[in-house]
């Protein structure tokens, strides 16, 4: 019997994104109260996260999706949550819904009933503006921050601390990430700081997508990492999570990641993205696949490398990045070293340039990856 099962039913909002014809976002209707990750003894950081993972999540709970188009126009829309609580949007926008001139949030309204009567609550949905041709989709796990919660089950058990007690403020990103990740997204937008999820929400000029083979449960917890570092805020593509091969294999991971990043593209034809990820859930072989079907659509790809030597499947990833001439960067600190990056091939815009300025004058290393 769950601890949260008398507690009434709430809705937990995910990061959406839309394009011109197209509005996505998803929510999760739960039996626990809204988690604060402040500060705290062990213990209470034990249950707090214990309560992340031991989630009580509601079926059947009936769910209104509020939009405002740009002219005023409202519309409302429909779903019911699933035996684990989600309730997903995919919508196609009637009217003009022109993307704004610079990258934003818009806010939507999403409401249910409880024993207490009609509910809302805010959920916020990413625009990326008209003045940007370049996007960028990056890993979480292991490329900004050190999850254990990936990898295999020998990792989960070993980095059980790291999971159970270490709240947001207490974990270290990746050193250099942020300096890397504010250059790629061109800076903040004015007007868009705001103090909590549920008021305005900082935004860089170039959007951010996350894809992370990490739960859903852990929505929060990232998006408070993120935002205590300062990190680009985006919508996330995560996966409902649990102990089999399915979610902890390697295979899983590379699939997840190949048909996240697919639907992303798919939705915005017009941009072109930089993949960043890391060598340990087969980020490499993943975004080769990306390369490969949808040509000219990747301006660089990011490996953050740990240390282990290419294995056949990433020699064969590498040969396929390169030879498309897209800019692979292999290295193991974004902050030290000399940078070295291929760029032979590449239709160079205004923005890929940007890139490659920033590698050339050594601001990150290629690393000494080997291959076997």
């Amino acid at each position: 019997m769950s601890l949260f099962s008398r507690s009434p039913v709430r809705i937990q909002p995910f990061f959406g994104y839309r394009n011109t014809e197209r509005l996505l976002i998803g929510a999760r209707a739960l039996r626990s109260d809204p988690v604060a990750f402040e500060r705290m003894s062990q213990w209470r950081a034990l249950r707090t996260m214990w309560g992340q993972f031991a989630s009580a999540e509601a079926a059947g709970v009936r769910v209104s999706l509020t939009v405002r188009r740009p002219d005023g126009v409202e519309r409302r829309y429909g779903a019911t949550s699933d035996r684990e609580g989600y309730a997903w949007f995919d919508i196609a926008l009637d009217g003009d819904w022109a993307r704004p001139a610079r990258t934003g949030w818009e806010v939507v309204e999403l409401g249910w009933e409880n024993a207490k009567g009609p509910q809302s609550v805010e959920g916020h949905v990413m625009v990326p503006g008209q003045d940007i041709r370049l996007a960028v989709i990056s890993d979480i796990d292991d490329t900004i921050i050190e999850t254990g919660i990936t990898g295999g089950l020998r990792n989960v058990v070993r980095n059980w601390r790291r999971m159970l007690i270490q709240l947001p403020h207490d974990r270290k990103q990746v050193a250099g990430a942020g300096g890397f990740y504010g250059e790629l997204g061109g800076g903040r937008q004015p007007g868009q700081e705001g103090a909590a999820i549920g008021s305005r929400l900082t935004v860089s000029r170039r959007p951010f997508f996350y894809v992370s083979s990490s739960p859903w449960n852990l929505f929060p917890y990232l998006v408070a990492f993120l935002r205590g570092r300062e990190l680009p805020l985006g919508p996330m593509m995560l996966r409902d999570w649990s102990f089999d091969r399915a979610t902890l294999g390697s295979a899983g991971h590379a699939a997840h990641k190949s048909r996240s990043i697919a639907k992303i593209l798919d939705l915005y034809p017009d941009l072109r993205f930089a993949l960043i990820g890391d060598d340990t859930q087969g980020d490499l072989a993943a975004f080769a696949q990306t390369v490969e079907r949808a040509p000219g659509r990747i301006a660089a790809v990011f490996i953050r490398c740990l240390g282990q030597p290419l294995s056949a499947e990433e020699i064969e990833a590498k040969t396929t990045i390169e030879g498309a001439g897209v800019p692979l960067w292999l290295g193991s600190d974004y902050d030290t070293g000399n940078a070295f990056l291929r760029t032979a091939g590449l239709a160079v815009d205004d923005e890929t340039a940007n890139i490659v300025k920033m590698i050339e004058e050594g601001s990150y290393e290629q690393g000494s990856r080997q291959e076997t």
